[in-house]
């Protein structure tokens, strides 16, 4: 039980920074915050700050094991798959299944838009290029926003009926 307890404390959540009063700002990290959080999995949670626009994270360090978010089927699919099922504890309850889907797709997707295309562009600036140089930083913004609206095919002729697509399913 002692080897078990060890490394229970050796999980680690590796995420963006923090904003708005939640742990990360970031949409794909707090997904995999909120699933590893509600599946009662013991984890720690430290910030990666280099490589802002890396597609690797978030990522789950268990022991000499890491799961990466870029990794085929995404972080979370990858977690129950690497460390057994973590839907074991939660699948009794009803509303497991539609919260998990929440996380996985609706959330990610408001979260993602309102970041990146809807909001002040401060936020997205402060969670992933606060730590560059600000040439730098906006050619990353201007780089993920474009991405963002190419993913969810928004348009200048199409913006509002795609904002209440993506926000308000």
């Amino acid at each position: 039980m002692e080897a078990n307890a060890s490394t229970q404390r050796n999980n680690t959540l590796v995420v963006r920074k923090p904003c708005f009063g939640l742990p990360t700002g970031c949409p794909q990290c707090l997904s995999a915050y909120i699933y590893l959080k509600l599946s009662q999995c013991s984890f720690h949670l430290d910030y990666h700050l280099n490589y802002p626009d890396s597609d690797q994270i978030p990522y789950f360090e268990a022991g000499d094991s890491v799961t990466y978010n870029n990794e085929k089927e995404g972080i979370i699919e990858c977690l129950k798959k690497d460390g057994g099922d973590l839907d074991v504890g939660l699948s009794s309850l009803p509303e497991w299944i539609p919260n998990k889907v929440m996380l996985t797709t609706w959330l990610a997707d408001a979260l993602e838009y309102e970041l990146w295309v809807g909001s002040d562009p401060s936020s997205a600036y402060s969670i992933y290029y606060s730590d560059l140089s600000w040439p730098l930083g906006k050619v990353l913004f201007w780089k993920k926003a474009r991405w963002v609206k190419q993913k969810h095919e928004i348009s200048k002729d199409n913006a509002e009926v795609k904002e209440e697509e993506v926000c308000f399913y």
